[in-house]
């Protein structure tokens, strides 16, 4: 069994896969990046707010709750009821981006792989033939004959 899930690991199939998911993690991780620190600040700025995940609907307080009605983070850990369009908002742009990206990778990789697969195959240079061969051989032994 165990040498059967070493062929199993062993294949190019899963260690390929292995690889896509580890680099998907850190590239999503670079797109959140890219999405909260970058282009949301541009839209909250645009739309009169400094942090555009901190936008929401508050439907109701806990009762022990002694913070600041519009403390998004706040209001999040004691537990109120609200609809955080600014981070649904955020996430939806982050997905956005991140399909957009693996769409031009994915067209691109098509692309070359296009190219590969109609490349004719590379001709070797032609030599002699055999008849040409065959009259050098006539002519040489002539010469020394």
């Amino acid at each position: 069994m165990m040498a059967d899930f070493k062929a199993f690991i062993a294949k190019g199939n899963v260690m390929d896969l292995a690889v896509a998911v580890i680099i998907g993690a850190a590239f999503g991780k670079i797109v959140s990046s890219l999405t909260d620190d970058v282009i949301m600040p541009i839209v909250g700025w645009i739309f009169g707010g400094a942090d555009f995940s901190n936008y929401f609907i508050l439907l109701s307080t806990p009762e022990s709750y002694t913070g600041s009605p519009s403390d998004y983070v706040a209001l999040k850990e004691a537990g109120a009821a609200m609809i955080g369009y600014g981070a649904f908002v955020t996430a939806a742009i982050n997905f956005v981006i991140l399909a957009f990206i693996i769409f031009l990778l994915v067209r691109y990789t098509k692309k070359v792989l296009a190219e590969f697969e109609n490349k004719p195959p590379e001709e070797k240079p032609a030599g002699p033939t055999e008849l040409d061969l065959l009259k050098e051989i006539r002519d040489e032994l002539k010469k020394r004959g």
